[in-house]
């Protein structure tokens, strides 16, 4: 029957609910009948909501789909600040839990029609009565539809206890609303063809539920001193990965500052070895005027380049950014080179960094006691260790200074010329 809709007619109610949940944005989201969790796994990544919950007589089918529902690997890698719980429960609509009261929306999607008519006296007073949530969606079939889908006979599932007309499922939501104290508007999905719409409705008739807000009603079931009853048997509960943890809020920020430090130490380290690479291209004199060759003018452009990789203000910050020795304190005879990158340098170019921390003074707390993090003594930089490449080539720069290597390279050039004039005479 399904195909006859497009898109499907389950994806349309479950539209249906991701929309309100758009527009009205609750923060504790229960669904009735979650079955093979598929709407739930639609919910998810609605971050809005908070607590998402999902209860089904048929444990079983629960759990084969329950994995679906757990973190994505960029959920651990880039965590928010929105906090999300999953939390699956095997049990009956007719039955109450004090787990599941209170709840902002409760979605009963295609349910009620597979409950006898005295269940489904029950389910409405645990639903409206007991749990009394803030809005609940309630849809089920609409049987004056029947007749427009090709070759039904009967009900549209075999497990169907019955389908109400627009008007038997109006009476039933009317009388929820006067004994519990709801207001309910009428709509649906799955659209007939033109001409048909008043005379059969939906295929799927939706009824939205809003609670009103005149104190306790007197048919409430579950008040401040009603006995609290935990029927559910729990199945599985997840917890996303949030910054509002501050576990996790440390692990991201240490990572973040390991990565800025490095960061601000390679392109350090790259200036510092750009301007000492311009400083030592050969020179050419002509007539005792100096005439830089093509060797140096492209070395200057390559400083220049490094120079313009950074606004102004990171320039004079990275000039707090120095060679410095760490000796370890459980190693007095152990020292290694480092660069000294400081806090505040750290703290201004990775914005990141001063999302975390939110201050400077918090960024230098938060790091003071994390063994991945090694702080210079006063606690104002982060000492990042040079590997042995990098050293490499900073010794290089020094022993290129030492070596002689300008008086050699115009030596070199000198016996070139002397040999390309020995051999044009020849």
């Amino acid at each position: 029957m399904e195909p006859l809709f497009h898109p499907p007619l389950h994806r349309q109610r479950h539209q249906f609910v991701v929309d309100f949940v758009k527009r009205n944005k609750p923060r504790k989201v229960l669904d009735l009948g979650c079955c093979e969790c598929s709407l739930l796994k639609r919910l998810k990544f609605h971050r809005e909501v908070h607590l998402l919950v999902g209860l089904d007589i048929d444990g079983t089918k629960v759990k084969k789909k329950m994995h679906e529902l757990a973190p994505l690997s960029t959920d651990y890698l880039q965590p928010s600040y929105d906090q999300l719980c999953v939390e699956l429960y095997e049990g009956s609509v007719t039955e109450r839990d004090a787990r599941l009261r209170g709840f902002d929306l409760v979605t009963s999607i295609e349910l009620i029609e597979h409950l006898t008519l005295a269940d489904v006296k029950r389910f409405s007073e645990v639903v409206f009565g007991y749990m009394t949530p803030a809005a609940a969606i309630i849809s089920t079939p609409n049987c004056e539809y029947n007749p427009l889908l090709p070759g039904l006979r009967g009900f549209r599932h075999s497990d169907h206890k019955f389908e109400w007309s627009r008007a038997e499922f109006k009476s039933w939501a009317l009388k929820v609303c006067s004994e519990f104290g709801y207001e309910v508007e009428f709509t649906g999905v799955g659209q007939p063809a033109s001409g048909y719409q008043e005379s059969v409705g939906f295929c799927s008739q939706i009824g939205v539920f809003r609670r009103l807000e005149r104190g306790v009603d007197r048919n409430t079931l579950g008040g401040a001193d009603a006995e609290e009853v935990y029927s559910y048997k729990l199945l599985c509960s997840i917890n996303y990965p949030s910054l509002c943890d501050n576990n996790i809020l440390r692990r991201v920020l240490v990572s973040e500052v390991l990565f800025g430090a490095e960061k601000l130490k390679s392109r350090w380290m790259e200036k510092k070895s750009c301007e000492g690479n311009a400083s030592y291209a050969p020179i050419e004199t002509e007539d005792g005027v100096e005439k830089h060759t093509a060797c140096r003018e492209e070395m200057r452009n390559v400083v220049s380049q490094c120079e313009r990789g950074a606004s102004e203000d990171q320039e004079e910050e990275d000039e707090g950014v120095c060679w410095t020795h760490f000796q370890s304190p459980q190693d007095s005879c152990t020292s290694r080179r480092c660069v000294s990158v400081p806090l505040d340098v750290l703290w201004s170019c990775c914005p990141r960094v001063s999302t975390l921390s939110g201050s400077l003074g918090n960024l230098r707390r938060l790091l003071m006691d994390e063994p991945d993090v090694e702080l210079s003594q006063d606690g104002d930089a982060v000492l990042v260790t040079c590997h042995e490449q990098d050293l490499d080539e900073e010794e290089a720069q020094d022993d290129l200074e030492d070596s002689g290597y300008e008086q050699a390279s115009r030596h070199h050039a000198a016996a070139a010329e002397q040999e390309d004039e020995w051999e044009a005479s020849v």
